[in-house]
């Protein structure tokens, strides 16, 4: 007879499995469980923190708190695209499956079919192991299943808990683990990127945990987007999730990432929106100016992707409300919008935080980013407000893009390098460190006409040759130019000291590199790319980091805590980040599609015409 461990360890190295399954010797745990849906070496490194164990599900309540471990045995079968994994039920009691995952290996997630009204996680349900792969998992009985994700941010656990329905005659109830690989976007003719692209396409619906005093500043609630599954939802990012969604909502059948999106968009509506329209962006802060694009550009995603005209018509006035809000703050009457952070120098201290998604440099006033986010939300708005046959407002939004598009480059470009700088303070000062993502903005969005975008191209490639940066496996700097103390959040993550900057110079935010944001840099280059080879450039450095992004390279785990992430790096690719994981990251991967002129025309239609 072959021993019990054997027979398992034959069942987990089947080679026509994507997935590895070991039992423990008793076949009461599962210790070992890993997939890797593209083919590879990840099958050697475990998901799981502790092993899986089924427990009672009334135990705790009985046991003071406790969890009792349910008397049972597993069995696994592996199978050409997964593995089941059966339980049996002749104890007669109700019973939980305990997933420990470990998110310092990847940020494991849970894509449900459907949410119930306890914040539970229906099956069937995608685990998205970011950069292993994805498996839909299945319950065999018609009963509903549901589940639940609890993790802890400080303790770095992360526990998915399946509620196994009674079945008749104690019946055995299989868990069925199938690999997910999304399909080739219908008019997308390039299957060798899609191959590298797909599977770290879903890093960027990365759903929290449950995690944290849920009436405390540092906690999520259970299934928004957010930058991983033990860190912060932010509605300053929600809109770089949504462009995401919008090319791929069905993730398999019956998964639909705009449930994700539509959830994401009614948490902050609900209960993140401020009385006069203005948003939190994370925690408590209600000074950035992002957040107010962020949600206008994901309801329109939402509602392109979904069609969702109800769910459109009964938000209008929320929306309306948010843009209404973004007027007041055109506070001298130029088209632009302008922050509450002044953006003067030597005003950046903690608490506080500048005014957008890069929080520790010293954004604020009239802001380059925010901007060209806003005159995109303006005009999505203006076409939300056309989708129920508003043609008033909708006029009005565009006319307001306008005025915005016509004060964009006046107030912003820097006369000395013609390239778009990163803000203008309330002081009148032009902060300008060389940005090659601010300008993609710009460019991507026709905020500045396409001969100045190819010459504003050409510049920042030749400034990156001057500053010696080459290594494009990575993306591109943030800026090219070390940022000076007095522009920087001070204390802060590479918050320099020397007046110069370079004593911190390519750490975190002052010049170092974040995958996500590069997007933008390509898509200039696409915008613009009718000859002058700027499409070769930008596919360059998109098919040196798909190479990456094959490998696992833009994350490293959940780590939370400086300078351990990789989700920033310095320009030889060492670490200075701190999440480890940025959902934000993913999003380079939009240029696999969008580099082709129908995938733009799709994002961009909003968007005036030049």
């Amino acid at each position: 007879m072959v021993p019990y461990l054997l027979l398992a360890l034959v069942a987990a190295t089947d080679p026509d499995s994507p997935a590895q399954v070991v039992l423990s010797p008793d076949g009461s745990a599962v210790t070992f469980m890993s997939w890797d849906t593209e083919g590879g070496n990840r099958l050697q490194t475990n998901l799981l923190k502790n092993p899986v164990k089924a427990v009672i599900a009334r135990a705790r309540a009985e046991s003071g708190g406790k969890t009792v471990a349910a008397p049972v045995q597993f069995s696994v079968e592996m199978k050409r695209e997964g593995f089941d994994l059966t339980v049996p039920m002749a104890h007669n009691e109700a019973l939980r499956l305990v997933f420990p995952f470990d998110p310092a290996v990847t940020p494991t997630t849970v894509l449900p079919a459907a949410f119930d009204k306890q914040d539970g996680l229906r099956l069937p349900a995608i685990i998205s192991a970011p950069d292993f792969g994805q498996m839909l998992v299945t319950l065999n009985t018609k009963k509903p299943a549901t589940s639940r994700l609890l993790g802890s941010r400080k303790d770095k656990t992360l526990e998915w808990i399946v509620e196994l329905p009674q079945t008749r005659h104690n019946a055995p109830l299989t868990l069925q683990f199938r690999s997910v690989r999304l399909p080739q976007p219908q008019g997308l003719h390039d299957e060798a990127r899609w191959r590298l692209a797909r599977r770290g396409w879903f890093n960027a619906f990365n759903l929290t945990s449950r995690w944290g005093d849920q009436t405390g500043r540092h906690s999520a609630p259970v299934g928004i987007l957010g930058n991983n599954v033990l860190s912060d939802p932010a509605s300053l990012s929600l809109w770089m999730y949504a462009d995401m969604a919008l090319f791929m909502p069905k993730l398999a059948t019956g998964i639909d990432s705009s449930l994700y999106l539509r959830r994401s968009l009614d948490h902050w509506l609900d209960n993140r929106m401020l009385d006069n329209g203005n948003l939190i962006a994370y925690w408590d802060y209600d000074t950035f100016l992002d957040p107010l694009p962020s949600i206008l550009i994901s309801a329109w995603d939402y509602v392109e992707a979904a069609n969702d005209r109800a769910w459109l018509k009964r938000r209008i006035g929320a929306l309306e409300k948010i843009g209404a809000y973004a007027l007041t703050r055109d506070v001298d009457g130029d088209g632009l919008i302008e922050a509450v952070p002044t953006g003067n120098r030597g005003t950046l201290f903690k608490e506080s935080r500048s005014s957008c998604w890069f929080d520790a440099a010293n954004f604020g006033w009239k802001d380059a980013y925010t901007n060209a986010l806003m005159y995109r939300a303006f005009c999505c708005l203006a076409d939300l407000n056309g989708k129920l046959g508003r043609s008033r407002p909708q006029t009005a939004w565009l006319d307001r893009a306008a005025k915005l598009k016509q004060a964009y480059g006046p107030a912003l470009t820097n006369p000395k390098t013609g390239w778009i700088a990163m803000w203008r303070s309330q002081d009148g000062e032009l902060h300008d460190y060389a940005s090659p993502i601010i300008n993609g903005y710009a460019i991507e969005y026709g905020l500045v006409d396409a001969e100045k975008g190819r010459r504003i191209l050409d510049s920042l490639h030749a400034k990156m040759k001057e500053a010696g940066f080459s290594n494009f496996q990575f993306g591109v700097p943030c800026w090219l130019n070390p940022v000076t103390p007095d522009d920087y959040l001070q204390p802060a993550i590479g918050a320099p000291q020397q007046p110069d900057g370079l004593d911190t110079w390519q750490i975190y935010m002052n010049g170092a590199i974040t995958a996500g944001h590069v997007y933008h840099f390509l898509a200039a280059h696409y915008a613009v790319g009718t000859d002058a080879g700027m499409n070769e450039q930008a596919d360059a450095i998109l098919d040196a980091m798909l190479a990456t992004q094959d490998k696992g390279g833009f994350q490293n785990g959940v780590k939370d805590e400086y300078p351990k992430g990789i989700d920033w790096r310095k320009w030889n690719g060492d670490p200075c980040g701190y999440e480890g994981f940025l959902a934000d990251n993913a999003r380079f991967l939009l240029a696999v599609l969008t580099r082709n002129p129908q995938f733009r025309e799709r994002l961009y239609r909003p968007l005036l015409t030049p």
